[in-house]
């Protein structure tokens, strides 16, 4: 059985043991505990019933056989592409073909400003400065850890919150750099009320200019405290929706240093 692979980064060797993975996706539930944003209703997971079946075992069925509702971008982990906001459905399963990737997870504290959206408040930003400080690598992937960080964000309902997102300068230096898929445990890069602009998405994808087609954001992760910041190994998976998000299963790997 393959419980190793090494991996070439930056001029040096590394170890990947396959079974030390970190799952950073929430799971789907048909619970009140779900987390959730953009006012979505609750998942439910229904058995299938008519003409004398019903698909629930503990019911009498034969089998479990259930119908399930919930919404990519408003019910945990999702990866997403430049088709969330463009007038064609994009998919996201067409276009994101990057599944092994090297990524380095960051983390801080998104700092308080003035609001630009609604004077005489305030907003947590990430900022421009905040990730020129904080990268290190030049990994085409980055994952961003918001602190603090309670195991209360794993079952949080987002909306009316006006969580932490991404600056416009901010996301134009993670372009520049390089950065093709970006991981962050908030529901969106952008504020949660911005008036339909979507700055930060606009600019990720270069959807008003050069189009970043194979480029993806993955939002709603999780990140465990006891994980370190650095570079890993990273599976980015998800199920082949033809839609322009898709539930999201992202695995990393500590990267061992091999002689």
């Amino acid at each position: 059985m393959l419980n190793r692979i090494y991996i070439p980064f930056e001029g040096k060797q590394y170890l990947v043991e396959l079974q030390t993975a970190i799952d950073l996706s929430i799971p789907l539930r048909a619970e009140p505990e779900q987390v959730s944003a953009w006012y979505v209703p609750p998942i439910t997971m229904e058995p299938v019933r008519g003409d004398g079946f019903v698909g629930a075992v503990a019911e009498g069925g034969s089998v479990n056989f259930r119908n399930i509702s919930f919404n990519p971008h408003g019910h945990g982990t999702h990866t997403e592409c430049l088709g969330h906001i463009t007038k064609e459905i994009h998919s996201v399963n067409q276009l994101i073909q990057d599944y092994h990737l090297l990524a380095e997870l960051v983390s801080f504290r998104p700092e308080e400003m003035e609001s630009s959206f609604e004077p005489g408040t305030k907003d947590h930003v990430i900022t421009k400065e905040q990730l020129e400080k904080s990268i290190q690598s030049s990994c085409e992937a980055i994952i961003l850890r918001t602190l603090p960080n309670p195991i209360s964000k794993k079952t949080k309902n987002h909306s009316s919150s006006n969580p932490p997102y991404i600056t416009k300068e901010a996301m134009m230096y993670l372009v520049e750099r390089g950065t093709k898929h970006l991981l962050i445990d908030l529901p969106s890069v952008d504020r949660e009320v911005d008036g339909g602009h979507l700055e930060a998405h606009h600019l990720f994808w270069g959807v008003r200019g050069e189009e970043r087609r194979d480029c993806s954001i993955t939002e709603l992760i999780y990140v465990p405290n006891d994980v370190e910041d650095g570079v890993y190994y990273l599976n980015l998976q998800f199920p082949p929706f033809e839609n322009d998000a898709s539930p999201s299963r992202p695995v990393i790997y500590p990267l061992i240093p091999s002689e």
